[in-house]
């Protein structure tokens, strides 16, 4: 393991970029849910205040960072910073205290385009729909990020659509 955890962005993203409508997701995918889980488990988790609230509750095996402009903002089970730079500083240090690689931004659109750039590898699960929404996923450029796995999603009974996981990989050029 290197001695710095990698950044690596979790998201599900549908055919036309859309990640969110009015703090939810646009669709219905608890295979998705089961792979965001397995992914993010045991592994600190940075997500912003609005994608926290969606969830309602702090993701129970994870330590969950919340970054907020809000001084005042305190739920209970969560660390709060307010920055992005913040947030992953204390991320970091709690991969290394527990001895884990990574570092997980979850989300949401605003602290994705942050994110980005200082990301390492983009766990995408593409989803097959083009719903309407409020929130989007910057594009991937290909002089940047390579495509390094890829993996049909078993639809279940209750997915709404088809699905794949597919990993992405900063290229070593544009390091």
């Amino acid at each position: 393991m290197r001695d710095d955890p990698e950044i690596v962005i979790v998201v599900a993203v549908a055919r036309n970029g859309v990640i969110g409508r009015e703090n939810g997701m646009p669709w219905r995918l608890p295979s998705d849910l089961r792979h965001f889980r397995a992914t993010t488990m045991g592994r600190p988790v940075v997500m912003g205040r609005k994608t926290f609230e969606s969830i309602g509750r702090p993701l129970d095996g994870r330590t969950n960072i919340v970054v907020t402009r809000d001084p005042g903002y305190a739920p209970e089970g969560v660390v709060v910073a307010g920055s992005l730079a913040e947030a992953l500083d204390r991320a970091r240090a709690v991969a290394r205290r527990d001895g884990v690689g990574q570092v997980m931004v979850t989300g949401g659109g605003q602290i994705y385009a942050e994110a980005l750039p200082l990301a390492d590898r983009v766990v995408l699960t593409e989803v097959d729909l083009a719903p309407d929404g409020t929130v989007t996923f910057p594009p991937l450029d290909p002089t940047v990020w390579r495509e390094t796995a890829r993996e049909a999603g078993s639809r279940g009974p209750k997915d709404e659509a088809g699905f794949s996981f597919v990993t992405y990989e900063r290229s070593s050029a544009a390091s």
